[in-house]
């Protein structure tokens, strides 16, 4: 009999090498390649699933009676888009201790109470006597809920078979391993093994599966990037050290929109969801102090106000820093460009650093305004007039450009009390005069700073 034949894998990457490199050709990480065995090829489907599939016209398969079926933890359900989809896969990394083994015990108990349906939740971290005390903290006895403590593959395919659940959770998809490899599991061949035939399974018996994946040292999901292509939904859930408040952010979602965020706040009886995420990221905001701007934004379907943070400082060396979290560093120094160019601010020899408060990232250049707005307010030591809120795209000529739905980013700033919104003229003439708020429309960015800033 040949043996099979190995090769090394990077832990990080997935990259394959002939032989063992200290160092990873592809993604750079140190002491990452490992030696596995190569995987026999398969002649046949995966064992105990049909391996058979029949092309068929596409006006003649059968809609989904139900789409979606939602959870009832309304974040939740706002970032999977509405609910699970039956054999949809879903993705979630997140830090050890975040909360994702108790958001998706929540979720399962609530579903097998309030829909009737059978789940299945695999730990392959903890013991079910572990996963039963963590449910009595959490005041949870749903009678559907099927708790498993295994790992190997074919064993849980065979407590599948006999359960029939309709939605199952695989904690974490790292520990679980198939005994037609010789890999210890973690191994990539384990992960991208035992990640496709649950896919497969989720499939072809159309079960709702939720996979909690470990992640590395900078935050992104551990084991090959090919993880999160095979899935339908890959969600990050997120939060600051020393923070009761979690954020679940959507990375991708093939049934959704793919920049909606939920909001968590974590309790004695578990995670509670955050109905008003604005007033949650303005509670501590300081009120008359340069350097800060509020701007709307839109994740996903939903409008939230956030603050954007700037300071600037003398700089200490000859090279003056230029620092950005939460937005793009590249959108941030154009900002500055044009600031120095079209407005006349001397940026020169001096520090900048520009934060969105409460961890949040924004994505889209509606907020180029608020982060001009705020380098503006910083430089010149002069606080953005109060209940201001601004939005608009800024140009590299120094004009502000018209951003989409702009109605409804000022609908939610005058929810939470602010009286004025500085926006292009463009956007002003296309939602008109609201009764409850001031619109004061700029047509360049200098026009802009000066009605915010007056």
């Amino acid at each position: 009999m040949v043996p099979p034949k190995s090769y090394y894998a990077c832990q990080s990457c997935g990259h394959q090498s002939a032989k063992w490199l200290g160092r990873c050709p592809e993604c750079g990480t140190w002491n990452s390649l490992v030696e596995e065995t190569a995987l026999a090829p398969r002649r046949q489907g995966w064992e105990g699933l049909p391996s058979a599939a029949k092309a068929q016209p596409l006006v003649k398969v059968e809609q989904a009676k139900k789409s979606a079926i939602q959870i009832g933890i309304s974040e939740l359900d706002r970032a999977l888009g509405g609910g699970i989809v039956p054999g949809g896969v879903t993705l979630v990394g997140g830090d050890p201790g975040i909360g994702k083994s108790t958001l998706l015990l929540q979720a399962l108990a609530g579903l097998s109470e309030r829909e009737g349906i059978i789940a299945l939740y695999v730990s392959g971290e903890e013991s079910v006597t572990q996963t039963k005390l963590r449910a009595d903290r959490l005041g949870l006895s749903p009678v559907n809920l099927y708790v498993l403590a295994e790992t190997n593959l074919e064993a849980i395919f065979a407590q599948v078979d006999k359960v029939k659940p309709k939605v199952m959770v695989i904690d974490s998809v790292q520990t679980i391993y198939s005994s037609a490899l010789d890999s210890p599991p973690g191994s990539i061949s384990q992960v991208r093994e035992t990640t496709a035939r649950i896919i497969q399974l989720a499939k072809l018996a159309t079960i709702s599966t939720f996979l909690i994946g470990h992640v590395t040292k900078d935050g992104s999901l551990a084991g090959p990037r090919a993880l999160e292509h095979l899935v339908d939904t890959v969600l990050y859930f997120e939060g600051e050290p020393g923070s009761s408040y979690r954020i679940l952010r959507v990375a991708k979602n093939r049934f959704g929109p793919t920049d909606e965020i939920g909001v968590f706040e974590m309790g004695e009886a578990g995670l509670v969801c955050v109905a008003d995420p604005s007033l949650l990221f303005l509670s501590e905001r300081a009120a008359n102090v340069p350097g800060s701007a509020v701007v709307p934004v839109l994740k996903g379907t939903r409008p939230v106000l956030l603050e954007i943070q700037a300071l600037a400082s003398s700089a200490a060396f000859g090279m003056p820093r230029r620092t950005a979290l939460g937005v793009d560093a590249n959108r941030v120094s154009m900002i500055m460009a044009v600031l120095d160019r079209r407005v006349g601010l001397n940026l020169a020899g001096t520090d900048l650093f520009v934060n969105v408060a409460g961890g949040v990232r924004i994505d889209e250049p509606a907020a180029d305004l608020g982060i001009a707005a705020a380098l503006a307010s910083s430089l010149r030591n002069k606080p953005v007039e109060g209940g201001t809120v601004t939005f608009g795209e800024v140009g590299l000529t120094g004009e502000i450009r018209a951003i989409r739905r702009a109605e409804l980013r000022i609908r939610e700033a005058v929810k939470l009390g602010f009286t004025r919104c500085v926006l292009p003229v463009a956007n002003e003439k296309e939602v008109g005069k609201l009764s409850d708020a001031q619109l004061v429309g700029a047509r360049t960015l200098a026009q802009a700073l000066e009605i915010c800033l007056a």
